[in-house]
């Protein structure tokens, strides 16, 4: 049967949660599953945990545990990535110094200058990942849940030859929420939903053939709806299209709702991570401190529970018994979407079952919904770069093109910023040792300066005069 290896398996909490999933799964039965972290603390609190679902539960599966990336790899069929590079300390940075020049993030994980960063980390450790599986298990799925989903699956797909799928739920808890809206059963909604991660779009929502979107906009109008996703609702408002992700990550990736206090007072104030400040560095920060006197595992049942809305154990199960199974797959972009460029990186209805992944071809975004996508893209493609090449003329460009940031910063602030988080993280950015970012001061221009004189074409100095003229 098939063996797992579940890199990162240091998240404990998440690690649980698919464990349990696969554990549940009777097409899974007979599995082996390997544990891998860099550090035993966690790891053998998760393997002796797993170790007591599975005799608990009398479940067919083996689980070992290691330190050794390339053991716990060596002839996997599938290869699980949760890892979360420099954990609390560099996300810390990532939140505190663009906090300081003005920057204020909620999440900080996906785009911004925290995701790009983030990213950067990410992006050389997946590398090494994947260069170990060409030589151990070069036919494996990898299945990758590490953020920003985007950016290191589009790195992933500069890979001649790789398997890989993007894993994130963003699709199943929104539709949970559309379904509570127009208080239809989620299972029997028909939608489609594609564009990228964390800003996916529902171009179709039906019920039996019924067009749910003239009800769901009828509810965003309704201030006790409305208030519970305030930046989502209004991007339906303005858009005409809702999208896959909260209020929380969604104001961070357009320059409307976070560049000023008036606009966080009025979009961003709900708790719970309806966009408040750092709310999401603050709750892995409180978390950490308090794992670092408790085992979370500690108050958790070993009883297995139904399985979560994770798509993993759902493609594992549907690789071995190949029973198709749907699900929205975050894969480079081979035409699937039109109008957004090839090679970036896409989340899209997906079929998968013994033979593979199928995506489907989606074709054309309603324009607009296109248009806010690209914005986003921009920043991936240079944050991508940045973290396969180590050049760091790539971070600060894509972090210039990021919405939030560019309405904020000047184009010098935001390379001393980027110079400052590059110094504060280079521990964990090995691709960029002995590299710095340029410096590029500001050029005193003296009151009493005259500008060069610059001789122009016949045609343009008539244009220049008329200009004169209409200052004048």
């Amino acid at each position: 049967m098939a063996k797992v290896a579940i890199i990162g398996a240091g998240s404990l909490v998440f690690c649980k949660t698919l464990m349990n999933d696969f554990l549940a799964t009777p097409a899974l039965a007979g599995s082996e599953y390997s544990l891998m972290a860099l550090t035993h603390t966690r790891l053998d609190k998760i393997h002796s945990f797993v170790e007591r679902m599975i005799a608990d539960n009398g479940v067919d599966a083996t689980v070992t545990k290691t330190t050794d990336r390339r053991e716990a790899l060596k002839d996997a069929d599938f290869v699980v990535v949760m890892i979360q590079v420099g954990g609390v300390d560099a996300f810390k940075v990532d939140y505190e110094i663009p906090m300081k020049y003005g920057v204020d993030q909620c999440i900080g994980d996906t785009l911004g200058p925290g995701g790009v960063f983030r990213a950067a980390r990410h992006i050389w450790a997946l590398m090494e990942i994947a260069e170990d599986m060409r030589e151990l298990c070069p036919n494996a799925l990898l299945l990758n849940y590490a953020n920003p989903m985007a950016i290191c699956c589009w790195a992933l797909g500069t890979i001649p030859g790789l398997q890989y799928v993007g894993l994130c739920h963003g699709v199943q808890t929104t539709m949970d929420l559309i379904a509570s809206y127009t208080g239809k059963p989620k299972q029997e909604i028909d939608f489609i939903s594609a564009g990228i991660n964390h800003m996916g779009w529902f171009t179709k929502l039906e019920h039996k053939g019924e067009d749910l979107y003239p009800m769901l906009k009828e509810k965003f109008e309704q201030p006790e709806y409305y208030v519970n996703e305030k930046v989502r609702g209004e991007v339906l408002r303005h858009f005409g299209y809702f999208m896959t992700e909260s209020t929380g990550h969604l104001s961070e990736y357009l320059p409307y709702f976070r560049k000023n206090q008036k606009a966080l007072d009025t979009y961003c104030d709900e708790p719970s991570f309806g966009g408040e400040t750092g709310a999401y560095y603050k709750y892995c920060a409180d978390l950490a401190e308090k794992f670092s006197v408790m085992d979370p595992l500690s108050i958790e049942s070993t009883e297995l529970q139904p399985r979560s809305a994770e798509y993993a154990s759902h493609i594992l199960e549907a690789r071995e018994t190949g029973v198709p199974f749907r699900f929205s797959a975050n894969l480079r972009n081979d035409g699937y979407i039109t109008n957004l460029p090839d090679g970036c990186c896409v989340e899209v209805p997906t079929y998968v079952d013994r033979l593979g992944l199928h995506p489907t071809t989606v074709g054309k975004l309603p324009m607009q919904c296109a248009a806010l996508n690209m914005t986003n893209i921009n920043v991936q493609g240079l944050a991508a770069k940045a973290g396969l090449e180590g050049d760091p003329e790539a971070l600060v460009q894509a972090i210039a093109l990021d919405p939030l940031t560019a309405s904020v910063l000047t184009l010098r602030e935001i390379r001393e910023m980027v110079s400052e988080m590059l110094e504060a993280q280079r521990q964990w950015l090995p691709q960029f040792e002995g590299k710095s970012v340029r410096a590029t001061p500001a050029i005193e221009i003296p009151k009493d300066i005259q500008p060069v004189e610059v001789p122009l074409d016949p045609a343009l100095a008539i244009a220049n005069r008329f200009g004169k003229l209409a200052q004048a």
